[in-house]
């Protein structure tokens, strides 16, 4: 059926050829367009080749959008009569097609019923409840499409002027639905026109206030600080983890390495045991370098905990963690914080350093924290099987 065709083909071709940019000439729209125009010819009474022809054109109407927004109802035409000779369809079909799309034209007057129908179908958002939403996708669209921009009052003014003097429903069965809506869309938006209208002293004041504030020191915002306390809390978290780990792994060795020392080592003493030395050995080995690594993923960093004047005025300098002022006095790192409280960068920049710094120490913690892990369950696969080799094959001679 030439109408299933058709929409498989023009979803395919909008959804893997249309700029992303086009929030309001998309598939959404098209669908839409397409639905209104099946109600008004369901209202309208028309036989199935006309509303085979008019549903067709609905769905190609917008596809010129693919290539670009000018000129987007001819290159609709080109990439029409392109699907509709592949879908054999006659001559008098495609031309009656084509000029439904040609009839979707702002300029354009429609000239028999179908062309009227696909018209008020193609603008049938002017009477929806979601008007004012629909109608900010285009104003988003002629911004990223047209580089063009409205502020709030120009816009409201275009879209009154689009609805009172430049837009009206051909068919009746459009304005028998729309109409009404229509007219509380325009009376909203006459509302809207005459409160900002009020509002212009007020918002003048304001922009006063804001220009003021805009002078005087900037803090933080609390969206941004929320983000590095979120974070910085989830790295001491991780930081904490990991220390934990390590201490845990540590106590383990460390009472493995007691009870070898107490109890198996005194015994190697016996020359009937020398098969057992060197499973101990490897034991012990892997244990002590499983202490060793859990104190490497511990053991903290020492600096120098100084700073110049010159590394503040150049913001050199992370403020924010104690290791580089925990041997300034309390007058040079006072002034210091005074210095960078006052400048926005410079307290951005230095939460940034201490974020970035903590995420490498939390690398080289968990990097030595895997590898001791992999020691120890290593070591002790290893020291089993060596003392079970041991027990197998010298056990029994000894």
């Amino acid at each position: 059926m030439l109408i299933e065709a058709t929409e498989k083909f023009v979803i395919n071709l909008l959804n893997e050829e249309l700029d992303t940019s086009f929030t309001y000439h998309n598939i959404t729209h098209t669908q839409r367009v397409v639905k209104d125009a099946n109600d008004l010819a369901e209202l309208s009474n028309l036989d199935k080749a006309q509303k085979e022809l008019l549903l067709t054109a609905a769905w190609l109407h917008d596809t010129g959008y693919t290539k670009g927004i000018k000129n987007h109802e001819d290159e609709s035409v080109i990439i029409s009569k392109d699907f509709l000779k592949q879908q054999k369809c006659s001559k008098k079909d495609i031309d009656a097609i084509c000029d439904l799309i040609l009839a979707t034209k702002i300029e354009a007057k429609p000239k028999n019923q179908l062309e009227k129908i696909i018209r008020d179908a193609d603008c049938s958002h002017i009477g929806s409840k979601n008007y004012l939403e629909i109608s900010e996708l285009l104003r988003k669209e002629w911004e990223l499409q047209c580089n063009k921009t409205f502020t709030e009052i120009e816009w409201l003014d275009e879209n009154i002027n689009f609805l009172s003097t430049k837009h009206r429903f051909h068919t009746p069965e459009a304005a028998s639905i729309w109409d009404k809506r229509k007219g509380k869309n325009l009376s909203d938006l006459l509302k809207s026109r005459k409160k900002i209208g009020s509002d212009e002293k007020k918002l003048s004041q304001k922009k006063e206030e804001l220009d003021f504030k805009k002078n005087k020191i900037e803090l933080p915002e609390r969206g941004i600080e929320t983000m590095f306390r979120v974070t910085l809390k989830n790295h001491i978290t991780l930081s904490n983890i990991a220390d934990t780990k390590a201490n845990i792994l540590l106590s383990v060795n460390a009472i493995i390495v007691s009870l070898v020392l107490s109890n198996l080592v005194s015994k190697l003493d016996n020359p009937s045991n020398d098969y057992l030395i060197w499973p101990t050995v490897i034991f012990v080995g892997f244990t002590v370098a499983s202490i060793v690594l859990s104190i490497l993923a511990t053991r903290p960093n020492v600096t120098s905990g100084k700073f110049t004047k010159e590394d503040v005025a150049n913001k050199k300098v992370n403020l924010l963690f104690f290791g580089n002022f925990h041997k300034m006095s309390l007058k040079d790192f006072e002034w210091a914080m005074g210095e960078m409280m006052q400048d926005r960068d410079y307290l951005y920049s230095s939460m940034k350093k201490d974020l970035y710094f903590l995420g490498l120490v939390l690398d080289k913690k968990y990097k030595i924290l895997r590898l001791t892990y992999s020691v120890f369950m290593i070591g002790i696969i290893v020291s089993v099987i060596s003392f079970a080799i041991a027990f197998k094959f010298y056990g029994g001679i000894s």
